[in-house]
């Protein structure tokens, strides 16, 4: 007795499943092949979810970061002399906070480091600037000269020691307005041009501001200078902050658009 056989059987374990009468495929490779896609397309929608997540989570820490550094103050770093000390002038007539109040003004945030030292020569700053960085600037205003001027100290050596400054806040990635400063006329026109050479050269570096000359319209000016005839009185500091805001503002914009090493 003969008997008809499907066109196609499951034998083995499936052999306990219902024989299909499609010629395709048996009833349970159907279902597993479903799960197998669905399974699939469950891990590939997880992975896009974890990498959608993923990029948020980053997002949202730079964001933080960013709102993070612009709560604080700009730090500002005075580095200078006693022109930058304020010499001979109450606090807030001084050239430190005559500058903050004129940043201010303008509506920047800054707080100022107070790098002034009464007397200072190049070679003292020098000595003192790896200790004056430790409130961590964005940013420095290099005011050194005058006393290697008033003293007749070879222009050569003043640009090693600024020259060593600028290197070290090179070094730190912060963003510097360097000022130049006159010698005596009473030491000689080649000494003057020799003196005056220094700054020039110093200021062809890559990224640096420069003020030829910090006393501008200030200097020889008995109106705007205390009785020595040397420190500017509190009319004269206002003259120097009215001239040199502007390139303090454009060195503030460096802070703003290259963040320094120092940054949070």
């Amino acid at each position: 007795m003969s008997r008809s056989m499907p066109d196609k059987m499951c034998t083995g374990p499936e052999a306990a499943f219902k024989v299909s009468d499609n010629p395709r495929a048996c009833t349970r490779g159907e279902e597993g092949g479903v799960e197998e896609k669905r399974g699939a397309s469950m891990s590939a929608r997880y992975g896009l979810l974890r990498r959608w997540a993923k990029a948020w989570a980053t997002l949202l820490m730079l964001l933080c970061t960013t709102a993070t550094a612009q709560s604080r103050p700009i730090r500002l770093l005075v580095f200078g002399d006693s022109l930058a000390a304020g010499y001979g002038l109450p606090h807030d007539q001084g050239f430190q906070s005559q500058l903050q109040a004129a940043l201010k003004a303008k509506g920047y945030d800054v707080a100022i480091l107070d790098g002034g030292v009464s007397g200072d020569t190049s070679a003292g700053g020098r000595a003192r600037i790896d200790w004056s960085l430790a409130d961590t600037p964005d940013a420095a205003i290099l005011e050194l000269g005058a006393n290697d001027g008033l003293r007749g100290l070879p222009p050569a050596d003043m640009q090693a020691n600024l020259a060593a400054i600028l290197d070290t806040l090179a070094a730190r990635h912060i963003p510097v307005l360097l000022t130049g400063m006159e010698a005596p006329p009473n030491l000689g026109a080649a000494y003057g041009a020799q003196f005056r050479a220094v700054f020039a050269s110093l200021a062809e570096r890559p990224g640096l501001l420069f003020d030829p000359f910090f006393l501008q319209n200030v200097a020889a000016i008995p109106a705007m200078n205390q009785a020595d005839g040397i420190h500017p009185n509190a009319r004269g500091v206002q003259r120097i902050v009215a001239r040199i805001t502007a390139l303090v503002v454009a060195l503030l914009h460096k802070v703003e658009t290259e963040p320094n090493g120092s940054q949070p």
